[in-house]
């Protein structure tokens, strides 16, 4: 991964952060300091990213790898999971409602981005390994379980730490869940469509990033 990707997003964050700080001390009040914390998760696919790219040309390095790719499948739904945090918008009296709008805009802008941007590192890794045919049903397949992801963290309250600290809880919810999903008509809602909406946006990045390269080789 480009180091000055890494920069740019760090410096998005931050703007993030500061616009955070300007809310606490314009009310005085804590209202939206979660946002941090998501945020905080929302980069842990990254790190997940860069831990493979770290591991996986070392030789004997197939358990490591697999443990970076599987931590990075699990943090991967924080990224996309703030822009649920639109949830709270809703007016207040100590703070105008088009400031918060921007702030939570901020933070599940850089989510989305993160998120996306370890997913092209993901993405040219199964390049490596497989037919493109077969990395894109990965990709879809990753798609849907983010969605999932997302619901269990925003209506069961799961989150990725679960799956160490409550872990037989967490399955036994997931797996009565996918066998009764008649029941959980929003689980079946929101994991469809967030999993499409995840989808065509990635699509459309990877339109756009190769139109750009595209470009870029005809200048030369």
């Amino acid at each position: 991964m480009d180091k000055r990707i890494i920069k740019t997003m760090a410096i998005s964050s931050l703007m993030s952060i500061l616009l955070l700080l300007v809310r606490i001390c314009w009310s005085g009040r804590w209202s939206f300091v979660f946002l941090s914390w998501n945020l905080f998760l929302a980069w842990m696919p990254v790190f997940s990213v860069l831990l493979l790219n770290k591991v996986r040309n070392k030789p004997n390095s197939k358990l490591l790898t697999c443990m970076a790719f599987g931590s990075w499948l699990l943090f991967f739904p924080n990224s996309p999971y703030i822009l649920t945090d639109m949830f709270h918008l809703h007016l207040r009296p100590d703070v105008p409602l088009w400031f918060d709008l921007i702030l939570i805009l901020s933070f599940a802008w850089n989510g989305l981005l993160l998120g996306f941007t370890s997913l092209f590192s993901i993405h040219s890794f199964l390049n490596r390994l497989f037919s493109e045919r077969t990395t894109w049903c990965f990709i879809f397949l990753i798609m849907v379980l983010c969605g999932f992801g997302i619901y269990l963290g925003r209506y069961p309250r799961w989150n990725s730490w679960d799956i160490i600290t409550n872990p037989f809880a967490l399955a036994h919810d997931i797996c009565y869940m996918l066998l009764h999903p008649l029941q959980y008509p929003r689980m079946v809602g929101v994991t469809v469509f967030f999993s499409v909406f995840l989808m065509v946006s990635y699509l459309t990045l990877n339109s756009f990033i190769k139109y750009i390269n595209y470009e870029r080789n005809e200048t030369k």
